[in-house]
């Protein structure tokens, strides 16, 4: 008989992970908060799978930017300056890491994750047959700051050594990937990865979840509010937490702890746009902390960072920096029918996901923590986490 696995979470990382442990014919069962998945972190994100935005955060440079933007309400990173504990021990963590200079090493594996992830997803979609807007776009990196512009330089060594295409370019060069980009002004050049795509990750997981249903061996059951993964080890062989930054309560109850703090993300979302009015191509604005992808006739527009504790408040101080950057960069777009929309990133101070057996229970396994990459990376630890799995047969 199957052994039976549960899966905390159908977001990107839960029903990737569910997938692969159909495919090894395991008895898999999923369980999500929500009424449908990916309602939550993997609702409305950037769209971007994003190797070529594999930096982790952990450099002086940031935290100087930090400091500097505390209090400017607008910043692309906002640190609310207010007494919260698990804030004050994320960032104190985040501050080690830095010092202990594993920036080089970290982007490195990032890089490695990203690029096996695009290879997954290139199978995944092609023998499942999932439409979900996905674009061969690449992605394009942008620059109006030279200080930014010459990182990006520095930093085609780091990409160059592991395979991934990062292609330096003028600003000529920039603004001739795409005619829609002649809007954009006082660029000073770019970075270019043909490699990268863009999809709608919401389209993305309930296709694929539609797909596991119909499956022998998957079931789902919806608004279920687990309160710790012991419950379903009464019934289950082992039992996977990949919820989002809910992975750090449900850890907590069987003594583990997770350094996972929600880091909320903004996103607007542009409808019926022209054609021709839409860049072909993703973007990446480095300095500004925004991304765009093109999904049909729609105009993603996804960015900034906010620590300020868990809570989904839609916030207009936040919104407006998104909807400025289009009408500067693309005046032409009419945004008067958008939609807006908050996440929690489960991000831990080191940038690096969270793959691993429980330090107190070997039937509780973690897949989670993946922060802004969770799009990017998910197929890669969705197989890491299986492979834990079968370790314990």
């Amino acid at each position: 008989m199957s052994k039976r696995i549960a899966v905390i979470g159908a977001g990107i990382t839960g029903i990737t992970t569910a997938y692969y442990l159909a495919k090894k014919g395991y008895c898999v069962s999923v369980y999500e908060q929500e009424r449908y998945p990916a309602m939550r972190t993997s609702f409305a994100n950037g769209g971007q799978i994003s190797v070529s935005n594999s930096e982790v955060w952990t450099t002086w440079s940031n935290v100087r930017k930090g400091i500097k933007w505390m209090f400017k309400k607008d910043a692309p990173l906002l640190i609310k300056p207010n007494f919260e504990w698990d804030k004050i021990k994320w960032l104190t963590a985040f501050l080690k890491h830095t010092a202990s200079d594993v920036y080089y090493q970290n982007t490195i594996d990032t890089i490695r994750m990203g690029m096996a992830s695009r290879g997954l997803y290139h199978d995944l979609v092609q023998e499942e047959k999932l439409e979900f807007d996905q674009t061969a776009s690449g992605i394009l990196h942008f620059y109006k700051d030279r200080s930014y512009f010459d990182h990006a330089v520095k930093a085609q060594a780091l990409y160059d050594q592991e395979g991934c295409e990062w292609t330096i370019l003028s600003a000529d060069q920039v603004q001739a990937k795409d005619p829609a980009l002649s809007t954009i002004k006082n660029i000073v050049g770019g970075a270019w990865t043909g490699d990268d795509w863009t999809g709608d990750i919401h389209k993305f997981c309930y296709q694929l979840a539609a797909k596991l249903k119909a499956m022998n061996n998957v079931s789902f059951y919806y608004d279920s509010n687990i309160d710790s993964p012991m419950a379903l080890l009464l019934d289950h062989d082992s039992v996977i937490v990949s919820a989002g930054v809910g992975s750090k309560r449900l850890a907590k109850t069987v003594n583990d702890n997770l350094p996972i703090y929600p880091v909320k993300g903004y996103s607007i979302t542009v409808n019926n746009v022209d054609s021709d009015l839409l860049p072909r191509v993703s973007l990446l604005d480095d300095q500004a902390k925004i991304v765009t992808s093109t999904l049909g006739n729609k105009l993603r527009v996804a960015g900034t960072a906010e620590l300020a504790g868990e809570n989904y408040d839609i916030r207009r101080d936040r919104i407006e920096p998104l909807l400025h950057w289009v009408h500067e960069n693309f005046p032409m777009i009419n945004t008067h029918d958008y939609s807006s929309w908050a996440c929690l990133r489960p991000m831990t101070p080191n940038m690096m996901p969270i793959v691993r057996v429980s330090e107190n229970n070997s039937r509780v396994f973690y897949n989670t923590g993946h922060g802004h990459l969770g799009w990017t990376l998910a197929p890669f630890t969705a197989q890491q986490v299986v492979e834990l799995v079968e370790k314990l047969d």
